[in-house]
C-alpha cells in the first residue's frame, strides 16, 4: 500500500505525511531536502542548476518507489516522482531556466523510468493559495527558500491544477489547505483521515474537503 502526498513548496505535504504515518504507523519517505548538493545553489541561479536538480530529484525519487515496491511495506511519501515530471522541470524550462536540449533529455530520462512505476494507491494533493503557501513558506524559515518569487509559486499552481485536472495514475483526494488546517487541528485532521479510510476501502472514486 502506497500513499502519496502532493503539493506546491509550503503546502504542508512534510507535516501531512508525518502526521499519516504516525496514524496509521507506515514508514515514511520524505523529499530528500536537508542533504540535497544542489538546492541552496538552485534558488541563488536557476538557471545554472535546474537540470542538475531535477535529475538529482528524479533519480531520489525513482529510488523511493523501488524501495517501496521491494519491501512490500506501507508507506506515505513526500510528493511524487510525477510532479518533478509535469511541474518543476516544464515550469523552468518554460521560463528560460533550463535549455531545451537539457529538458528534452531530462524527459527521456523521466519516460525510461515511468515504464517501470505505477501510481500511488492514493495521491492527496494539498491545494493552497499562493497567499498560504508565501505564509508557511515564511513560518518554517529556511533561508534558501527566501528567494523565492511570487510569480514562479503562482507558475507552479496553475500547473498543478492543470496536472491535478487530468490525473489517472489511482484514486485523488483533493484538499483545501486554505480551509484546513490539520497541523493545529485534531478535528481537520481527522476529517482528514476519515477521507482517507474511505478511499482506502473503495467507497469513493474521489472526494473533496
Amino acid at each position: 500500500m502506497h500513499i502519496a502526498i502532493a503539493g506546491n513548496i509550503g503546502s504542508g505535504k512534510t507535516t501531512l505525511t508525518t502526521l499519516l504515518s504516525k496514524h496509521y504507523k507506515w514508514k515514511a519517505h520524505y523529499e530528500d531536502v536537508e542533504n540535497n548538493p544542489y538546492l541552496n545553489d538552485f534558488y541563488k541561479d536557476m538557471q545554472r542548476w535546474s537540470f542538475n536538480l531535477q535529475v538529482y530529484f528524479l533519480n531520489s525519487r525513482f529510488r523511493q518507489i523501488v524501495d517501496i515496491k521491494k519491501s512490500g511495506q506501507k508507506y506515505i511519501q513526500d510528493r511524487t516522482i510525477y510532479e518533478d515530471a509535469y511541474i518543476f522541470a516544464p515550469n523552468l524550462h518554460s521560463m528560460g531556466l533550463m535549455s531545451s536540449r537539457d529538458f528534452d533529455n531530462y524527459k527521456e530520462i523521466f519516460n525510461l523510468m515511468d515504464d517501470f512505476i505505477e501510481g500511488p494507491d492514493l495521491l492527496i494533493y494539498l491545494r493552497a493559495s499562493v497567499s498560504t503557501l508565501v505564509e508557511q513558506i515564511q513560518k518554517r524559515g529556511r533561508e534558501y527558500e527566501n528567494s523565492i518569487r511570487i510569480d514562479y509559486l503562482t507558475r507552479l499552481n496553475e500547473r498543478y491544477e492543470a496536472w491535478i485536472s487530468t490525473y489517472d495514475k489511482g484514486k485523488l483526494l483533493i484538499i483545501d489547505v486554505d480551509d484546513n488546517y490539520f497541523n493545529d487541528d485534531a478535528g481537520d485532521l481527522n476529517n482528514i483521515i476519515t477521507k482517507v479510510d474511505a478511499e482506502l476501502h473503495g467507497l469513493f472514486e474521489q472526494q473533496e474537503v
